[in-house]
Parts: structure tokens; sequence; C-alpha cells
């Protein structure tokens, strides 16, 4: 459980600099952007390897805390897609699907980690989910709060894209990879 918690803190750490330390994000990227993007870069990837390492040793013997609900995979499945589009139209050109969510990249971390709690309920998976669940909405508010531009519509093209691309991976997900990354197969 202590390696994916340190997973954790290490990815969500870097994260949330943005967050609580705007100022100090923005001398880092004044100063040197490549090297802030490479320390930021290299800090969520070994917080993202902790987290993957701790889930695979903990998920075996993770408590249940929660019983799904029965039809929350179903749900989980429509979820996911959802989020694997909106993570397409996050980035590609402003299209109808990024004018109207704003933050299509948060919205569908937040979808994904909805859809896995519904679908799951031993403590690794609370943790893993919960905590993005909780850094997506926590991270939404700060961006609501920051003053940024509108996003201005480009292309309905990109939404075509989005579509695409989002629902090709999924499928790759749901069909392949998911089973053989994560030892689970989402179709049961």
């Amino acid at each position: 459980m202590w390696i994916l918690i340190a997973g954790l803190v290490v990815f969500f750490a870097i994260h949330c600099i943005r967050i609580v330390a705007p100022d100090f994000r923005e001398r880092q990227l004044a100063q040197n952007e490549r090297r802030w993007k490479g320390i930021y870069s290299l800090v969520s990837l070994v917080g993202l390897g902790l987290i993957i390492w701790g889930w695979w040793v903990y998920r075996g013997e993770a408590p249940e805390i929660y019983e799904p609900p029965a039809w929350g995979r179903h749900v989980t499945m429509l979820l996911v897609l959802l989020a694997f589009i909106l993570l397409a139209a996050s980035n590609m050109p402003a299209g109808y699907i990024k004018t109207w969510v704003q933050h299509p990249m948060l919205t569908g971390v937040f979808l994904w980690a909805l859809g896995h709690l519904l679908a799951n309920g031993d403590q690794a998976s609370l943790l893993l989910f919960g905590s993005f669940l909780v850094y997506s909405l926590v991270d939404r508010i700060a961006v609501a709060v920051r003053p940024a531009p509108p996003v201005a519509f480009v292309s309905a093209r990109s939404d075509v894209l989005a579509i695409v691309i989002g629902a090709v991976i999924y499928a790759i997900f749901v069909l392949y990879l998911h089973g053989l990354l994560f030892g689970v197969s989402p179709l049961g």
C-alpha cells in the first residue's frame, strides 16, 4: 500500500504546483521552460511508475471497502469511452467538444475515475481512482478561479477526429490492453 501512496503523493505533488504555487511555476517556466518541463515530466513518470507498481503489489491483498453496484461496470464502460474522447479532444484544436467542456482532460480524468469507482470497491482502487477524482475536481475549481481567455472554436473536424481516435483507443484498451496491463478484462 505504501508504494501506491508514495506514487500518488509524488505524482500529485508536481501536478498541484500550479494550484498551490503558481508564481513558482511561472518563474520556473520563465527561467528555463525546457528544464521545468523536463523536471515535471520526470517527476510525473516516477510517480506514475510508483502508482502502477504499488497498485500491482497491493491490489491482490487490498480489502474490499464497498460492494460496487451491479450496474457499475456497464456505466463505467460508457464513462470511460467518454473519457477517452475527451482526452483526445484535449489534444486537438478546439471543436465543439473543447469549447463546450472547456477543460476536456480534467473532465475526462473525472469520468474515468468515477467510472472505475463504480466498478471497483477494493482499497487499492479507492486510493487510486479516488485520488484522481479528487484531484480533477480540485484542479477544475482552481482553473475556474484562474483568469483565462475562453477557448475559441476552430473546427468541427477536431470533434470528428476526437470521437474516432478516442473510440479506437478505447476499443484497443477494452479488447486488449486493459487485460494485458492490469490483469483484469473490463469485459469480464
